[in-house]
């Protein structure tokens, strides 16, 4: 009987040495995120979402983005790496004009060229997107100053040709995100790719997961959506403040994945998962986060409730419009894009992508 005793001691001694110091791949920093919202007041619970018309994507799932483009098609990437495109009046007909063979997330048209945000093969394009045939994916950028870029995420372009686009992460790629969450140690990227010279430049630096991008208007300033802060940051442009950063919202409801502007008076903002209170009670402690990453998966990763979260935000970073979906008709939405009178979603897990008038 003491001989069990002694093993189960020497179990638990040995237990307890694995989830103190047995290695782990992060190297969490204290961060104590303020008070949670939550889904009330600008951001009170609605089932608009509810009345999304969806579009099927046969066998392809994650439509992360989407683009409207010049032949009034829509175009999306799919976890998969395919590029395919529909029409909104026949969307059960997909035509696959390309495969990046990596992870498409972020799109969009400049003339005839799709750009593309790839978390793997960095930003690319293809030229005469909208070709019936023919369509080849060059690379425009994968790295800076020699460094290679490992999560290529969003990207926006301006009137002069000038592509923004944003590095999540110069820590872990696409397939480890949530040990970037988890780690909470900002590296991520907002960076410009010139056309005309090739140049590769980093404008700001240790982002919160550098995520959604989208010019203002006159393209005085960019946003950056910094997803594990819960918040929009702004890069001004020109004027007295260009080259210096702010703050456009911060202590958002939710997770702000990608962002858009209308080109007019909003921008839209998806928010792809609610806050979590065991998540930001964990923030302020480093070493308990390295606990956790020692617990197997099961007991650390839990699914989130099926919510569909998008807002709109007015110049002065005001919320004018609050949507969501609570019944899981459509959830995980990762961007949000107005295009004809019409809300596109995008979802980083839907078989659909979703379409809403604007309100």
């Amino acid at each position: 009987m003491r001989k069990v005793r002694y093993v189960i001691l020497g179990l638990v001694v040995l237990l307890l040495l694995y989830l103190l110091l047995w290695p782990v791949p992060i190297e969490p920093v204290a961060w104590t995120p303020p008070d949670n919202p939550g889904l009330t007041g600008a951001y009170d619970v609605n089932n608009i979402l509810a009345q999304a018309e969806l579009y099927p994507l046969a066998d392809g799932y994650g439509p992360e983005d989407t683009a409207l483009g010049p032949d009034g098609l829509i175009y999306t990437g799919l976890a998969d790496g395919s590029i395919v495109r529909f029409s909104s009046d026949n969307g059960n007909t997909l035509d696959a004009i390309a495969n990046t063979g990596g992870r498409p997330l972020g799109l969009e048209f400049d003339n005839d060229r799709l750009y593309i945000a790839d978390a793997f093969t960095g930003l690319i394009y293809i030229d005469s997107a909208t070709a019936a045939s023919g369509h080849q994916v060059q690379l425009a950028t994968d790295e800076v100053d020699g460094e290679k870029m490992i999560f290529v995420d969003d990207l926006n372009i301006a009137s002069n040709g000038t592509v923004w686009f944003t590095d999540a992460s110069t820590r872990f790629d696409q397939h480890n995100y949530v040990l970037d969450i988890t780690e909470s140690r900002p590296s991520g990227r907002l960076l410009s790719w010139n056309p005309d010279s090739g140049e590769t430049i980093v404008h700001v630096e240790e982002l919160g997961f550098a995520n959604g991008v989208a010019l203002g208007p006159d393209e005085a300033y960019v946003l950056v959506n910094e997803t594990m802060r819960y918040r929009i940051r702004r890069y001004w442009l020109t004027g007295e403040k260009a080259g210096q950063t702010d703050i456009f919202i911060e202590n958002l409801p939710g997770f702000p994945d990608n962002l858009s502007y209308n080109g007019k008076d909003l921008f839209w903002v998806a928010l792809v998962y609610p806050r979590d209170k065991t998540i930001d009670s964990i923030m302020p402690r480093p070493f308990l986060r390295k606990i956790i990453m020692r617990l197997p998966e099961a007991l650390r990763v839990s699914e989130p409730d099926p919510i569909a979260l998008v807002i709109a935000l007015d110049h002065d970073g005001s919320v004018l419009h609050n949507l969501q979906d609570h019944t899981g008709h459509y959830h995980t939405v990762t961007s949000i894009n107005e295009a004809d009178g019409y809300l596109w979603l995008g979802s980083l897990i839907q078989p659909y992508i979703a379409s809403i008038p604007v309100p």
